[in-house]
């Protein structure tokens, strides 16, 4: 990934840093400094975030008054996988658990990359990062008059239950293990891939292909599927890793999965990463009620970015909302259409680079301490993580590389959500949802009514 920066011949002139293995090594040094360290963008104006960003401030609101000390931090380690500081533009990493695969290292990777972005912008900080499903900080541990304060952790998704701190996932600068490139690439290819069928081309009915056995409400889903009894106007596939692996995923590419005019998104054990790209394909999302939210899709709306679907009552749901959608195709489509614009045109690498820095900025000021190196602590830095990897996990991190300092500053952070706002906004969310589940229930009457 390229961005410009500033040079002293012509404004937005490309000045590119790119990643050199041979000369770290021929230098003796993991981390040789060779990159900018100050930023010094050409464009002075800024334009304002995208509405999602708005929740940075609702997610640290937790500490607003308490601000963030050492001791909750000390706390908050038997949570994490790792311990992330920021000292003088350098990063500095403690491990504490073995994560899963190595979304570890593409988080840390995108965190090297911001700093690339904006060199000498994000300040100095310390944080917990766990990098599993599942949410660990729940509000309900630290309610009441002797409850102490909650540590803060870094995290993929949160839930109106947790206090998780939502952070990008680490699928944006790809996904190794699954043969996922990074989300400018991916995004690329999938926008070429549902150009080979228009949507009234496509198969008329819902698709979902992944492992249903991560989650009770995925197995559940599965009820669904085709059989001599019923159909349900879904087709589901399940997908063995293991087969998938031995097949060089050649069967198993996101691109190809855009023949359908009707895709499923259902979560996982919490939260799916399968979201974005389920909402690139222009088919019209079905979305199953999620109980968790990662950081961009609290501002996306049901009956604009996608159709809701109830977590138990999805196969009768699933049936009506691709009946609709088939006796209404030019509404179906611009859902459809909504869905991918979002995903097109505010989650950019730019936004999600700016999110993170926002965020990391914002929670910086909430420190009490200066942090400081732990003693456990080990340097990284973008040579340190990527020469020593190989094959596709080498490739990923070479593919995502920020090669250049930004020419332009971040977005400017629009301020909180005022709480009614908030609130005005679940209830829009709750009306739309009742709305679409009245027009149901008279699909389904008049259904009955017929066959009897």
């Amino acid at each position: 990934m390229s961005f410009t920066s500033r040079s002293n011949k012509k404004p937005h002139e490309r000045v590119e840093f790119p990643l050199n293995c041979s000369i770290a090594a021929l230098q003796g040094k993991k981390c040789p400094n060779k990159y900018p360290s100050v930023f010094e963008p050409d464009e002075s104006s800024t334009e304002t975030c995208p509405d999602y960003f708005r929740w940075i401030h609702q997610d640290l609101q937790q500490w607003k008054t308490s601000g963030i000390t050492e001791d909750m931090i000390e706390r908050g380690k038997a949570s994490a996988h790792f311990r992330l500081v920021i000292v003088g533009g350098n990063v500095y990493v403690e491990k504490y658990t073995r994560p899963y695969q190595t979304r570890d290292v593409f988080t840390k990777w995108g965190i090297l990359q911001l700093l690339r972005l904006y060199p000498g912008k994000v300040p100095d900080l310390d944080l917990l990062f766990y990098s599993g499903d599942e949410t660990k900080i729940m509000r309900s541990d630290y309610q009441g008059p002797n409850s102490t304060l909650a540590p803060p952790l870094f995290h993929y998704c949160g839930s109106e239950e947790t206090l998780d701190i939502v952070f990008p996932d680490w699928t944006f600068w790809g996904w190794a293990e699954v043969n996922i490139m990074p989300w400018e690439d991916m995004l690329r290819a999938i926008k070429k891939g549902r150009k080979r069928t228009k949507w009234e081309q496509r198969e008329p009915y819902a698709f979902w292909k992944g492992n249903p056995h991560v989650a009770k409400n995925r197995l559940d889903l599965m009820k669904c599927n085709l059989s001599d009894q019923y159909d349900w106007n879904v087709r589901l596939y399940y997908k063995n890793w293991s087969k998938v692996v031995d097949e060089g995923f050649n069967n198993s590419k996101l691109e190809d999965q855009c023949t359908y005019r009707y895709k499923i998104y259902i979560e996982g054990s919490t939260w799916s990463v399968s979201k974005k790209y389920i909402l690139a394909c222009d088919s019209m999302t079905l979305m199953i009620k999620p109980r968790y939210f990662d950081f961009f899709s609290r501002s996306m709306v049901p009956m604009q970015h996608y159709w809701p679907i109830r977590r138990q009552d999805k196969c009768r749901d699933l049936k009506f909302a691709v009946e609709w959608g088939n006796n209404h195709t030019q509404q179906a489509q611009d859902i459809g259409k909504a869905g991918s614009k979002f995903i097109e045109e505010i989650l950019t690498m730019r936004n999600v680079y700016d999110y993170m820095f926002h965020l990391l900025n914002e929670y910086s000021k909430l420190l009490k301490y200066k942090p400081t190196v732990p003693s456990k602590a080990r340097r990284i830095c973008v040579e340190s993580t990527a020469c020593k990897q190989k094959g596709v996990w080498k490739e990923l991190l070479f593919q995502s590389l920020v090669k250049s300092p930004s020419h332009k500053p971040p977005c400017e952070l629009p301020p909180p959500y005022e709480p009614q706002a908030i609130q005005a906004s679940m209830d829009k969310i709750d009306n739309v949802d009742k709305q679409v589940e009245n027009w149901g229930n008279v699909y389904w009457n008049k259904l009955n009514e017929t066959n009897q």
